[in-house]
């Protein structure tokens, strides 16, 4: 028993048992997740009617510009293949990634980092709970296609991966709106929303940065 617990030691950063609670904790999120896509996805009706809105609003201050990414987007099957693999992969696999390598090779700051993510995404769950809203790929008659149909299979380090850091969130921004299943307002809430997150989070560190600015 001892040697095993010393071999969990040393594969593990705070041993077996941490480990699997952190799955533990990530799997139940994912099952919160399913469950609140099933209370949301029960009204399609006020799901369409808040697409409506949020292209009105859109409509009324820059225009759809997910329209002019979803024509660069089918400009290129290259293209297309990408975001559809982004779509699919950026939630849940690329992060499920990012939490695994931070918890071994970061382990000091591995809670508050998936403290952020869960936040963040439960406050996303909560808007997508109660105000539902139909993707844009559902609109065609806006212009709207569906990217993600035609393609049925797809149902701190070095320089470049500093570089890979910064760059991907912008990237899941242009595919997720490239892909019709997101507005770009969408992605302004998001981004608050992750904000938020991190300012409550990381809050003594928001409030340091803030006495500075002052």
């Amino acid at each position: 028993m001892t040697a095993a617990i010393a071999a969990g030691r040393r594969l593990f950063p705070r041993g077996y048992a941490d480990f699997g609670y952190q799955l533990l904790i990530w799997f139940g999120f994912l099952a919160a997740y399913q469950v609140a896509r099933g209370v949301a996805d029960r009204d399609p009706t006020r799901a369409f009617t808040n697409g409506w809105r949020v292209i009105d609003v859109e409509q009324r201050f820059a225009g759809l510009g997910e329209l002019t990414l979803q024509g660069w987007t089918q400009s290129s099957r290259l293209l297309e293949t990408l975001v559809s693999w982004t779509y699919w992969n950026s939630e849940f696999t690329v992060i499920g990634l990012a939490l695994l390598w931070v918890y071994f090779r970061r382990n000091a700051a591995f809670t508050r980092f998936r403290n952020t993510i869960l936040l963040a995404n439960v406050l996303g769950l909560v808007g997508y709970v109660f105000l539902p809203t139909a993707p844009p790929r559902l609109f065609t008659s806006m212009g709207f296609t569906d990217t993600l149909s035609q393609f049925g299979g797809l149902n701190h380090g070095r320089p470049v991966w500093k570089a890979v850091w910064l760059l991907w969130p912008a990237w899941v921004w242009f595919a997720v709106m490239a892909t019709g299943n997101h507005f770009w307002l969408d992605v302004v809430a998001g981004i608050v929303l992750a904000v938020i997150a991190l300012a409550i989070v990381y809050r003594a560190r928001f409030k340091s940065a803030i006495a500075s600015l002052l």
